[in-house]
């Protein structure tokens, strides 16, 4: 019943930013794990970003050095810092809990479109 509305995506050029974040209709401070994941047309949901009550856990190898997952808990809001994006990271980005289906639904997700 966590409602998680996700938000700042848009259209930007190689190389360029954008900041991600993910509003919670609860505290996160009772989510062990929330994470960013990814789905690209024609492929498979992908797990981008992971963060604990302790700081980040995980970032997939494509995206490493590159993307920052963080989250203030007093706003029960999870960003995702995207910097030097790439065209392959276009896609549709959900925020969710770790495992998903501790929450057992999508939301609607935000698009971000990468242009080369």
């Amino acid at each position: 019943q966590v409602r998680l509305e996700e938000s700042g995506g848009g259209l930007v050029q190689a190389g360029g930013s954008l900041r991600l974040s993910c509003a919670a209709s609860e505290t996160i401070k009772r989510i062990v794990a929330m994470a960013w994941y990814r789905q690209a047309p024609g492929k498979e949901r992908e797990l981008v970003a992971a963060i604990t009550t302790s700081g980040p856990v995980h970032y997939a190898d494509s995206v490493k050095g590159r993307f920052t997952i963080s989250r203030d808990n007093a706003k029960n809001t999870v960003y995702l810092q995207m910097n030097s994006l790439k065209p392959e990271d276009t896609a549709v980005y959900h925020c969710n809990t770790v495992p998903w289906r501790l929450r057992g639904f999508w939301g609607q997700g935000t698009q971000v479109t990468v242009s080369s």
